[in-house]
């Protein structure tokens, strides 16, 4: 046996000195009171223990959930006004800007939510080290978002796995994606989200190399990179962008985190123990950059963006993961915390009226006005007379049908059947409600990313169906040849201003067909000055392919 029977005596080492890797400073945040109930302080060994019931977290998640789906923060409203207020901005830029300072209003009424997509529920908690609870906060905190989704007028979006290719919604907007952290002394502090699909699709990983951290060769990479972002998920956007990291997930994480400001007071510069920190300089480099895109918000202009957030990690030395993602115009975040003194929440704006123009300004251009009950061909040969970028006003029966209902229609044609007339009659909007409120002819009813759909509309076109589409974001380049082809259009609505949709411009919905398909079946509604742009036209042009997002 020549092993060593015991380790050797250890080779000194110098004292340990732990930096944070996320060395965030004071929070600032303007917090109102909740409830003193099922707060209280006991000693325990001699120390002062915070003693936090299960009701406390229920409620709070719960308040924080019907917060988020109605209320933003002052700070995100002030840049929708900059935009009014900006010479620079172009009148489509304006037009989307004052169309969610309006939609801001109505949701801030607490009836319909901001966007149809009501989210995924996230939760994270930094529990500290003198804090007691029953252990079971998962639960509480996910029972409370559970039932903010259950009371309001919010819409289920999870679906869960029967079998690999079998789903079922869970009817209750469960589950929740909830983290727990140990961090801290005395007091309990969250952060809560609401993730709509179309902000979360656009996360990206890339895992790229050192070769790239050169200035001008980042840059390059990082432009490439923003462009493939679209307008699918509802610009303009705050985009936050992480270089480095000591995982991809890590990487991912703080992508996340950083769109949602959370990690706004990190230092601005970086140290040889390797804590995280922002670049100031490259987050106005890259702000400008999006704004000489010609993206704007959505339609053409300056706003791509409200901000960037960059943020440096330390890495491995032969990784070197770059993250990329958003937070859309639905931005949906609130913190919360739980101290001695009671449970508090973050304070949002109630009153977004204060944001709106005294007298409603003429934004967007000439709008030209489509009467959808006329005839297709009609419709068709109107559209034709007019370019790309044209605003339009719409009048009367659209189709709703998205997913779930265009993989059935689908399966019609493949089995010789022919599509159903109304699906050739009238417009097809991409869309899924909200629940609709008591009194109210809808719920919060916006435009789904246009791109889920992509993959049927050459084969529904061919079919006499499809042949006006109405949705967010940009296209493949197939739906631009089968509009040539065919003779289609697809029409560009504002993502991210559901409740405004539901507000004053749908007068009337009715289930058609597929019912069992809750929020998915197809549906016909009656609209009433519903606002949209030509993206692609009949000749091949596309809105989108001028700004290299085709």
């Amino acid at each position: 046996m020549n092993a060593p029977s015991a380790f050797p005596d250890p080779k000194p080492v110098p004292p340990y000195k732990h930096t944070p890797l996320f060395p965030l400073g004071p929070d600032t945040t303007p917090y109102k009171k909740i409830t003193t109930e099922g707060v209280r302080v006991e000693k325990v060994l001699g120390k002062d223990m915070l003693v936090v019931s299960r009701e406390a977290l229920r409620s709070l998640s719960e308040a924080a959930f019907g917060d988020i789906n109605h209320y933003l923060r002052p700070g995100h409203l002030k840049q929708l006004r900059a935009i009014l207020d900006d010479k620079e901005a172009s009148d489509n830029d304006k037009f989307v800007a004052f169309d969610f300072l309006k939609n801001a209003n109505i949701a801030a009424g607490g009836v319909l939510p901001m966007c149809q997509d009501t989210g995924t529920a996230i939760i994270m908690g930094k529990k500290g080290a003198r804090v007691l609870t029953d252990g079971d906060d998962e639960a509480a905190l996910s029972e409370g978002a559970r039932d903010a989704y259950l009371r309001r007028n919010l819409r289920y979006s999870q679906v869960a796995p029967l079998s690999m290719y079998e789903e079922k919604n869970t009817a209750n907007n469960m589950p929740a994606q909830c983290e727990i952290y140990a961090e801290g002394d005395d007091s309990y502090k969250f952060m809560f989200m609401a993730k709509g699909g179309g902000s979360a699709n656009k996360s990206f990983l890339f895992q790229a190399t050192p070769s790239v951290l050169t200035k001008d060769r980042l840059l390059a990479f990082l432009k490439e990179k923003v462009l493939t972002l679209g307008t699918a998920a509802c610009p303009p956007y705050h985009l936050a962008i992480v270089i480095g990291g000591t995982s991809a997930e890590l990487c991912m994480k703080t992508v996340k985190l950083a769109s949602a400001r959370y990690l706004d007071a990190l230092p601005t510069q970086g140290s040889a123990d390797g804590n995280a920190f922002r670049d100031l300089e490259m987050e106005q480099e890259i702000l400008k950059m999006t704004q000489s895109l010609g993206v704007g918000a959505q339609f053409g202009g300056k706003y791509f963006c409200h901000d960037v957030r960059v943020i440096r990690l330390p890495r491995h030395g032969a990784s070197l993961p770059i993250g990329l993602g958003v937070s859309c115009s639905a931005d949906r975040q609130v913190l919360g915390k739980i101290t001695k003194d009671g449970v508090y929440l973050e304070e949002l704006e109630h009153n977004p009226a204060q944001y709106l123009p005294t007298v409603e300004h003429a934004l967007g251009g000439e709008v030209v006005k489509i009467d959808l009950n006329r005839p297709m061909k009609e419709i068709l040969a109107t559209l034709s007379q007019h370019p790309i970028k044209t605003r339009l006003s719409l009048t009367g029966t659209m189709i709703v049908a998205r997913d779930s209902a265009h993989a059935k229609l689908r399966e019609r044609l493949e089995k010789g059947e022919k599509l159903p007339d109304y699906f050739k009659n009238h417009p097809v909007y991409y869309a899924g409600p909200a629940k609709t409120p008591e009194g109210y002819a809808s719920g919060a009813f916006g435009p789904t990313t246009a791109g889920r759909m992509d993959s049927f509309v050459d084969q529904f076109q061919a079919a006499g169906g499809s042949m006006v589409m109405l949705a967010k974001g940009n296209r493949a380049a197939a739906v631009r040849e089968a509009c040539k082809k065919h003779g289609g259009f697809y029409l560009g609505s504002i993502g991210g201003a559901a409740a405004n949709l539901a507000e004053h411009c749908i007068k009337k919905v009715e289930v058609v067909e597929y019912p069992e398909l809750g929020m998915e079946a197809i549906w016909r509604i009656e609209v009433v000055d519903f606002p949209a742009f030509i993206i692609i036209d009949d000749k091949g042009y596309d809105f989108f392919k001028e700004l290299n997002l085709g």
